[in-house]
């Protein structure tokens, strides 16, 4: 049987105007050292002889268009660097104790920014795919944080990369239940993964099953955080993201195509980027459909109206939803950039996307964040932007004399025309503004033209090249 899409049974899910849900803030901890992909060479040579699987890996590492990965450690890292890879045990104590400061200091930005107060918190919705001691992890960060240790609290397991936003959707469903009950909801969520230490694990099964396995090429560390709100309470900060509804579905038939599992430790098939994307297109529609503000006179929106944070697992599946959402590489900038600098950090790196989309200056109204993990699973969410009102103190008379031929002069990022309106204009990654026919380049010409947003010599240009070298042939 092919892989298919989720019965339509399920895709008739609706979501209320006004759900109140909201982002108030978002924190993000990298660790402090960076590799690149000269790394898993020097540990390879170190470690393991020449073989057709293990070139094939290096290969790939080498065209991954990864630059540097976050790393809990250096090359020389003691525990990567026993004559076997480290035990269970000796990865746990380390998780206890390096994964547990990460999701303090990500949690602890999360709640600056939101302004509230620790004792307010009303829930935690952790996850993590690089531990599963008992009790988990997030005991010890509560503990850590000073939050009553009696807090109600999920911890999710076996959802690997897309366990970020299946939390940040937990968290939404435990806080309309507090809305149903009156109650106010503000809800921490936690995503942490250390990946790095299983190098020596991930090379092991390389060199003694003589297979491809790419997820050693991919894997970094990362802990994230989110404080999600009802609204119901004392008087709320700006939010950064509105949460409008949500999207889960399993691709029928894949649940051997990806995993995190005892051994082998990372399974992630060739398929995978095909049958994302392809997942990716009904998902969305169903998904708009639901959320009945979205529709323009019943007719959902392209998904190049929205901007997008895509869970950067691997540069084909970037480039694959890319062009099966008809996308720009400026509409996926986010996600380039945090695969490029970072690497894939599992579930814990999606809200680091989210974080530095909003990072990157105004862009859509709306932004779309998706997600896959083991099942496989597609994990999807409508987010908006909170914008706050600019007032504008512009005396059109002034700016009369010195309109350009086609009637629009760009100001301090707002288009003018010769009616008198004024139009937001859209700041993309590479320096240039466009809005309504205006385009500002960084040479300062203006153009009377819409141009494109994709520069040829943006890094993505060369993620994407490297994408289309892989090897995809040999990943099996």
């Amino acid at each position: 049987m092919s892989p298919s899409a989720v019965p339509e049974s399920i895709a008739d899910d609706h979501f209320e105007r006004n759900l109140d849900l909201s982002l108030l803030g978002l924190g993000v901890e990298y660790p402090p050292y960076r590799v690149g992909p000269e790394a898993l060479e020097i540990l390879a040579q170190r470690f393991y002889p020449t073989s057709a699987a293990l070139k094939k890996v290096l290969s790939i590492n080498r065209l991954s268009g990864i630059e540097t990965r976050a790393t809990i450690g250096e090359v020389d890292h003691p525990l990567v660097n026993q004559s076997s890879a480290p035990t269970i045990k000796q990865l746990n104590d380390f998780f206890r104790q390096e994964g547990v400061r990460l999701s303090v200091n990500a949690c602890k930005k999360a709640v600056q920014e939101w302004g509230g107060r620790i004792e307010d918190i009303t829930h935690i919705v952790s996850t993590t795919c690089t531990n599963s001691a008992n009790p988990g992890f997030d005991h010890f960060v509560i503990k850590e944080l000073g939050i009553d240790c009696n807090v109600e609290k999920i911890l999710l397991h076996g959802v690997g990369c897309s366990g970020g936003l299946a939390a940040i959707r937990t968290a939404a469903n435990l806080a309309l239940g507090s809305t149903y009950r009156k109650k106010p909801a503000k809800i921490l969520v936690l995503a942490c993964e250390i990946s790095s230490l299983l190098v020596r694990s991930e090379l092991d099964s390389i060199n003694e099953e003589q297979q491809t396995r790419i997820g050693v090429c991919l894997f970094s560390d990362c802990a994230s955080s989110a404080i999600l709100s009802n609204g119901i309470g004392e008087d709320e900060s700006e939010p950064v993201y509105e949460v409008l509804g949500w999207r889960h579905e399993i691709i029928n038939d894949t649940a051997e195509d990806l995993g995190f599992d005892v051994d082998p430790l990372v399974v992630l098939s060739p398929r995978v980027p095909s049958l994302s994307a392809k997942a990716v297109e009904p998902a969305f529609q169903n998904m708009l459909n639901s959320i009945p503000e979205l529709l323009k006179a019943n007719i959902p929106q392209s998904a190049a109206e929205f901007d997008w944070a895509l869970h950067p697992g691997g540069s084909l599946i970037i480039t694959g939803v890319e062009q099966a959402m008809k996308l720009t590489q400026e509409h996926l900038r986010a996600s380039y950039d945090i695969y490029m600098n970072y690497g894939n950090s599992s579930s814990a790196t999606i809200i680091s996307v989210m974080n530095r989309l909003r990072e990157m200056g105004d862009g859509r109204d709306h932004v779309i964040a998706c997600a896959f993990g083991p099942g496989i699973a597609l994990e999807m969410m409508v987010l908006r932007r909170r914008k706050p009102e600019v007032e504008m103190d512009v005396d059109m008379a002034e700016l009369s004399d010195t309109l350009s031929a086609n009637g629009t002069l760009a100001v301090n990022g707002i288009t003018a025309n010769c009616d008198g309106t004024l139009n937001s204009a859209l700041t993309t990654t590479n320096g240039s503004t466009s809005g309504n026919g205006l385009s500002t380049v960084r040479n300062g010409e203006l153009s009377a033209n819409n141009i494109p947003t994709v520069i040829d010599d943006r890094p993505e240009s060369h993620l994407r090249s490297a994408a289309n070298s892989l090897p995809v042939e040999d990943l099996d």
